[in-house]
């Protein structure tokens, strides 16, 4: 049976998904601010992707989530998170959150129940110029999901099953930490070395001191990792950014260039409170994000 799916956020991650499901004939609503809406419910959803191609899409879009669901797609940036949740008033059976970082969970279990809300990430590139418009710019695109509840494994088993047949690959972890962590202490020391430096990932890669401080990050990362419960190698992260184009930047240096509020709480400050839990120093991380406050103020 295919699973009525709703999207709280269609910014580069939520349009990406939502479209691809829509297109692949599974039912989706999109839950937006009345202004994307609006343009959404006009123009529909246009996705420009090197892996799925071309895509427009006419998902139904609502600026309130009245009926239930069987999954919650949360897609939304940290910062936005509170606000955007009173835009739900209904109860869905799973909630798969595809934010940065690590204090989402906490919230949203709180609001849905421990075993409604999986832990979940996504491996992709994408960015929304305008209301509507996604460009998904990187082939990579994995989403990665877990649970610690028995419960939640049948709807996480169809869940991957149903955004693996609409192209966006997507897969069931062992583990929460495993799953959060494997992505966290990558893209933690992407965004942090491109915005710190406004550089893309092949010069940090070429330029030795540049890509120590990418090294210090991951390997940084990786000791928080271990404390937190995964299992993690630096040459994992590593060998995932060596493989990866030389063009690739991070959302945090998108989101400076563009003058809104980078997520340094969500994403390296996820990883320094982490730390300091456990009494691992993370000089280079902290190091690097005081570089970026600085450029941004």
């Amino acid at each position: 049976m295919t699973p009525s799916i709703a999207v709280l956020g269609p910014g580069g991650v939520g349009g990406l998904i939502a479209a691809a499901l829509d297109c692949a004939g599974v039912p989706v609503t999109i839950v937006a601010r009345d202004s994307t809406a609006a343009v959404i419910d006009e123009v529909g959803l246009r996705v420009s992707s090197v892996r799925l191609g071309e895509l427009v899409a006419h998902p139904r879009v609502v600026g309130r989530l009245e009926e239930p669901v069987d999954v919650l797609v949360v897609a939304t940036k940290a910062i936005g998170l509170d606000r955007a949740l009173e835009r739900i008033a209904a109860a869905p059976a799973l909630v798969l959150p595809l934010l940065n970082g690590l204090d989402h969970l906490p919230l949203l279990r709180a609001r849905f129940g421990n075993e409604t809300v999986v832990a979940g990430t996504i491996r992709v590139e994408a960015d929304r110029p305008e209301p509507g418009v996604v460009v998904h710019t990187s082939p990579f695109l994995r989403v990665d999901m877990a649970s610690r509840y028995a419960s939640a494994s049948e709807g996480m088993g169809v869940l991957a099953q149903t955004l693996t047949d609409a192209g966006i690959p997507a897969r069931v972890g062992d583990s929460e930490p495993q799953v959060m962590w494997s992505k966290l202490v990558r893209l933690n020391a992407l965004a942090c070395t491109t915005s710190a430096f406004d550089k893309l990932l092949g010069e940090i890669r070429d330029t030795p001191e540049l890509r120590d401080q990418l090294v210090g990050a991951i390997e940084e990362g990786c000791a928080v990792a271990l404390a937190e419960g995964a299992v993690m190698d630096s040459g994992d992260p590593l060998g995932e950014l060596n493989q990866a184009h030389a063009t690739l930047g991070s959302s945090m240096q998108r989101d400076i260039a563009a003058g809104r509020t980078p997520e340094l709480d969500a994403i390296p400050g996820a990883v320094l409170r982490a730390g300091a839990r456990h009494g691992v120093d993370c000089p280079t991380i902290q190091r690097l994000v005081a570089m970026i406050a600085a450029r941004v103020s």
